[in-house]
């Protein structure tokens, strides 16, 4: 299937104020050993949570392996032979590498991963000196669900995770061990907190700490109008950021293919501290 390279040099670029969000859209604690045994580990709810180690990944067939690890090289099929895909694979670690980095969300004794606390202001934030990496997108982007998955591994901290848009209403603060702090920020547009510009403007303009903004942006609809007021910020702050493309698995190939081409030009284009290879995630 051929899909057209969209470009985006004649999109124009917005500049709203931050307020101007609001008018666009109304938008491993320490586990028993026992549990580190089970093939797979279980949530709160009992739920079992399908390949949540690495290891289990491995086991599955090259095809599958790469499909589930490496959307975007998995997609490459579905694209014109003539379009650059050079960008899919800026990013691109060895299972080793990927092996040593879900250590860190492994918990034991020594690796304590937990809920830490909440903040609504700047002066509620804890004050923390490990490195901290916050994930912001708009309301319903899958934000916490993509925290949640990321605990996969250590199911006893609790990531609230709501069907209806705009659950998150204050910054949520999670200790990954002795590495650095992840951070959980309220979603921007329907359903938003009403000082949602007080509480993530501050936060993200002057945390000294802050290594990495993780900025979301759905699969089926690609970058809309209030993330590129997001996208301005953090230009504007000089904030280095990654864009991660969730809800792949509800997005057809063609519509994915088609938003990642234009995402792909949008951050050549009109980005100059945002990382060049996009994250796609279930």
């Amino acid at each position: 299937m051929n899909v057209v390279h969209w470009s985006m040099r004649d999109c124009k670029a917005f500049s709203h104020p931050w307020a101007k969000m609001f008018q666009a859209s109304n938008a491993r604690t320490v586990l028993a050993t026992r549990c580190l045994k089970r093939r797979h580990f279980v949530s709160k709810s009992r739920t079992p949570v399908k390949y949540a180690s690495f290891s289990e990944v491995q086991q599955l067939q090259e095809k599958q392996f790469t499909g589930l690890t490496f959307p975007l090289q998995d997609l490459t099929r579905y694209l014109a032979p003539n379009l650059d895909t050079s960008c899919f694979c800026i990013f691109n670690p060895n299972r080793d590498d990927i092996n040593k980095a879900e250590r860190f969300f492994i918990p034991s004794r020594e690796n304590v991963i937990d809920y830490y606390s909440s903040a609504v202001r700047m002066d509620h934030v804890p004050q923390l000196s490990l490195p901290e990496v916050c994930f912001l997108g708009r309301s319903n982007v899958g934000k916490s669900s993509l925290i949640k998955a990321l605990f996969s591994l250590a199911p006893d901290v609790e990531v609230r995770v709501s069907k209806n848009p705009g659950h998150t209403k204050k910054m949520n603060f999670f200790k990954v061990g002795k590495f650095f702090t992840l951070v959980d920020m309220p979603g921007f547009g329907y359903r938003a907190p009403k000082d949602f510009a007080e509480m993530v403007e501050p936060y993200l303009n002057h945390r000294p700490n802050l290594q990495r903004t993780f900025l979301l942006v759905d699969a089926q609809v690609g970058i809309q109008e209030i993330d590129n007021i997001a996208i301005e910020m953090l230009e504007e702050f000089g904030i280095p950021y990654v864009l991660v493309l969730t809800k792949i698995d509800k997005a057809s190939k063609r519509v994915m293919a088609m938003n990642v081409l234009k995402i792909q030009d949008f951050v050549k284009e009109k980005t100059q501290v945002c990382f060049p290879q996009l994250f796609p995630v279930r």
